[in-house]
C-alpha cells in the first residue's frame, strides 16, 4: 500500500498515553465523530483468532490513509498455543496519529478482548476511561475459571472506570453468515473480521484495501473470501446502527509529519530484505543468502526467496552452519552474501565468521536478536547479542557492526552494512531486534539515485613486482587506504591463491607459522576495522545547556526519544544522542561524552552498550537496563532520566 505526501516535515512532541479528547461534530443517524490526535488499539485474543492478520489488516489500511503509526506484534513461542491460558494470548498494538509518533505507545486507549484469557491478560495495562470491547460469547464458567476468574468481570464491578462495550461477537458473526455453508464452529473463525469491521467503523478506516486482500488471500476458496468479506461488513454495519457504539473517531493523515514522496507502510525484516537487494544492485553483485530459518529471522528468508527476477538466490541449509558455509563460499566466489540468524545461531556460526575474518570477504551477518539465553523468548524482543557481535570467536576476530534504530531505518543500514563489507573485505555484523523486524512504520520509498554506488573492483591481473622483474598476483597485498586485500573470483586466470583458516603470510597468502607475521596479520586486521569510515554522532541537544546525555543504540531510538520529547515538553534540559556504529565508533564520541556530567544509557539488556563505554572512554555511563522481552515505555524512561536530572 503506498499514499502520496507532499507536505514539508515537522516534528511534533510525543505524549504516548489514552486516546485525546477532540472536537465533536453530528453525523448521519444522530451519532457524534470525535476527533483526535492519536489511538492507540490493542487486539488481544487466542493465537488462534487471528489477532495478527486483524492488527495487520487494520495496519495497512491506516498507512494507506496517511496516518503516520507504529506497532507492536506481541504473541507466544507456540504455533498454536494452549486455547484460552494466559501463556497462550495473542496481541497486536496500533498507534496511529495524525502527527510525528515514535513508540506503538504506552497504554491502549482501546482494548478487543476475545476471551477472559485476553482481558485478563491485557486489562492491566488500560488506563481507566479507556474503552474495552469483550466478546462475550466467549465469558463461559469454564473459560473465566481456567485463568483464575471467581466471578464473572462482566458482572462484579472490576471493570468499573472503563467504557465497556460488552458485544457477542461469536454470535453475531455466525448471524452474519448463515446464508454460508459453514458449520458454527467454521463460521465463528471470522469473528475477528467482525471486529475488524466494528474497528474500522469506529476510526473511519478504509476498507477497500482489506475486501482485496481477502479476495486475493482465498483467491482458490472463492466462499471462504464471501464468508469473512460479510463478517467484515457486518462488523462495520453494526457498528453503525448499534446504540452501543454512540461516537465514532477521525484521526486525521499526518501530511505535515512526512517530508514529501511515496510512502508504504513497511516491518523491519521486510525492509532489511529490500535494502539487501537494492545494496546488490547497487554494487552490480549477485545477492546470495545461505540461512537456516530461525525466529524472529526467517522472514527474511521468506523474502528474499521472492525475488529471483533481481538476481536473489537463497538456499535454506540444513543447518545454522550449512548456511553460513554456503554464504562464505559465494562471497568467495563474488557475491553480495548473506547470512540470517538470531542469537543461538550466532553461536553456532562462529567459527565460520572467525574463518571470514582470515579470509577477508566481504559477508553480511544478520542477527535478528530475541530473547535468551538459549531458546529462551524466542517470539520476544532483546538486545543482549552485543558483546557475542563483539567478541564472540576465538582468537583476536575484529568484526565491524552497525544496528538500525526503527523498522524503516533497517533498509538503510543493510545498504551500509554492505558498503563496509565490500569496501573493506570484512565480514559486518547488522544487529536488529525482533521488535525490529516485526514492528512497522510509514517508510519513504527512495529514489533509485539517492541511494550509494557501491560497485567495487575485482581483481583482474597481476599487483605485485617480484626483485627479478617477475609480476606477480599476491592475495594479501593491501589497499594503502582501507587496508582491504584484492577481491580474487575464483576462475580468474592467474590469480590462482590458497585460502583456508591456516594464518596466511603478508602481502603473498603462503601459510606462515612465523610469529613476527602473525603478531603482524592480526594487528593489520584489527587497524582495518579501526580505521573504517563512519559519521560522526550527532548530538540533539536543543539549547546546548543540557548536563545530561541519554545515549541509546538499536530499537531503543523510539521510547528514548519519546521520552526526551516529554522532558522537554516540561521544561527540562536534556541531550540526546544515537549510535548506528558500534565498531568502529564514531571518532567524535569520546570528545561527545566528555561534554556532559552524566550519561545514560537505556539497554533491553545488562548494560552491553555500557561496558564497552566505561572501557573504551573511561566514562562512568549509567546504565538503564530491562530484559522482560518487551520494550520500553517512554513514561518509565522519562521518569529515570527525570530522577538522572535531579541526581
Amino acid at each position: 500500500m503506498t499514499s502520496q505526501v507532499s507536505s514539508p516535515a515537522e516534528q511534533n512532541d510525543e505524549a504516548d498515553g489514552a486516546v485525546v479528547g477532540g472536537q465533536r461534530r453530528p453525523a448521519a443517524g444522530g451519532k457524534d465523530v470525535r476527533r483526535v490526535d492519536r489511538v492507540i488499539i490493542r487486539f488481544a485474543g487466542d493465537s488462534g483468532d487471528g489477532m495478527q492478520l486483524t492488527g495487520d489488516r487494520f495496519t495497512s489500511e491506516t498507512a494507506t490513509f496517511g496516518n503516520d503509526l507504529s506497532t507492536l506484534p506481541n504473541f507466544p513461542a507456540e504455533i498454536r498455543a494452549p486455547a484460552g491460558t494466559l501463556p497462550g494470548v495473542s496481541s497486536f498494538q496500533l498507534h496511529f496519529a495524525d502527527h510525528d509518533i515514535l513508540t506503538p505507545g504506552d497504554a491502549p486507549s482501546v482494548l478487543v478482548a476475545m476471551n477472559p484469557a485476553a482481558l485478563k491478560a491485557n486489562i492491566g495495562d488500560v488506563p481507566r476511561g479507556a474503552e474495552v470491547i469483550v466478546n462475550t460469547d466467549e465469558f463461559t464458567k469454564r473459560a473465566m475459571q481456567k485463568v483464575g476468574y471467581e466471578t464473572s468481570p462482566l458482572e462484579d464491578g472490576s471493570l468499573d472506570g472503563f467504557q465497556v462495550h460488552p458485544v457477542p461477537l461469536t454470535t453475531l458473526t455466525v448471524e452474519a453468515l448463515k446464508e454460508f455453508d459453514l458449520s458454527r464452529k467454521d463460521a465463528g473463525r471470522s469473528k475477528n473480521m467482525f471486529a475488524l469491521g466494528l474497528l474500522s467503523w469506529m476510526y473511519h478506516r478504509p476498507t477497500e484495501g482489506t475486501e482485496r486482500f481477502l479476495k486475493t488471500k482465498f483467491a482458490k476458496k472463492p466462499e471462504i473470501a464471501a464468508a469473512n468479506i460479510a463478517a467484515f461488513r457486518a462488523g462495520w454495519n453494526f457498528g453503525e446502527t448499534t446504540e452501543d457504539f454512540a461516537v465514532s473517531y477521525e484521526v486525521a493523515p499526518a501530511a505535515t509529519a512526512f517530508p514529501p514522496g511515496t510512502y508504504r507502510n513497511i516491518s523491519g525484516n521486510l525492509a532489511l530484505s529490500y535494502g539487501l537487494i537494492a545494496a546488490a544492485r547497487q554494487a552490480d553483485l549477485p545477492l546470495y543468502l545461505g540461512s537456516y530459518p530461525i525466529t524472529p529471522a526467517s522472514d527474511i528468508l521468506h523474502e528474499l526467496s521472492k525475488h529471483k527476477n533481481f538476481g536473489v538466490r537463497t538456499f535454506q541449509a540444513e543447518d545454522e552452519i550449512a548456511g553460513i558455509g554456503a554464504a562464505l563460499g559465494a562471497a568467495f566466489g563474488g557475491s553480495l552474501a548473506v547470512t540470517t540468524t538470531s542469537g543461538p545461531g550466532v553461536a553456532l556460526k562462529s567459527e565460520t565468521i572467525g574463518l571470514a575474518v582470515s579470509l577477508e570477504l566481504p559477508l553480511l551477518i544478520v542477527d535478528i536478536q530475541r530473547g535468551g539465553p538459549s531458546t529462551g523468548l524466542p517470539t520476544k524482543t532483546e538486545q543482549a547479542d552485543l558483546l557475542q557481535a563483539m567478541y564472540g570467536r576465538n582468537g583476536e576476530a575484529p568484526v565491524p557492526i552497525v544496528a538500525p534504530r526503527t523498522p524503516a531505518d533497517c533498509f538503510d543500514v543493510a545498504l551500509e552494512a554492505a558498503r563496509i563489507a565490500v569496501t573493506y573485505r570484512t565480514p559486518v555484523f547488522l544487529l536488529s531486534d525482533g521488535y525490529l523486524a516485526n514492528g512497522s512504520e510509514p517508510w519513504r520509498i527512495p529514489e533509485t539515485d539517492e541511494l550509494p554506488d557501491l560497485r567495487t573492483q575485482f581483481a583482474s591481473g597481476t599487483n605485485h613486482t617480484l626483485d627479478d622483474g617477475t609480476e606477480v598476483f599476491w592475495p594479501f597485498k593491501r589497499d594503502p587506504g582501507t587496508l582491504a586485500r584484492p577481491w580474487a573470483v575464483p576462475g580468474t586466470p592467474g590469480l590462482e591463491h590458497r585460502i583456508g583458516g591456516i594464518e596466511k603470510q603478508d602481502g603473498t597468502g603462503n601459510i606462515s607459522y612465523d610469529p613476527a607475521n602473525h603478531d603482524f596479520m592480526v594487528r593489520t586486521r584489527q587497524a582495518k576495522v579501526d580505521g573504517i569510515e563512519v559519521p560522526d554522532l550527532e548530538v540533539d541537544d536543543a539549547n546546548g545547556d543540557a548536563r545530561l546525555l541519554v545515549l541509546g543504540w538499536g530499537s531503543t531510538y523510539g521510547p528514548i526519544t519519546a521520552a526526551v520529547r516529554r522532558l522537554r515538553a516540561a521544561g527540562q534540559s536534556i541531550a540526546q544522542a544515537h549510535l548506528r556504529h558500534l565498531n568502529p565508533f564514531p571518532r567524535n564520541l569520546g570528545e561527545v561524552l566528555k561534554r556532559y556530567d552524566k550519561v545514560v544509557i537505556p539497554e533491553m539488556n545488562l548494560g552491553q552498550l555500557a561496558t564497552l563505554i566505561r572501557a573504551e572512554h573511561l566514562v562512568d555511563a549509567v546504565s538503564y537496563n530491562q530484559v522482560n522481552g518487551m520494550p520500553f515505555k517512554a513514561e518509565q524512561l522519562a521518569t529515570a532520566l527525570k530522577e538522572a536530572i535531579d541526581g
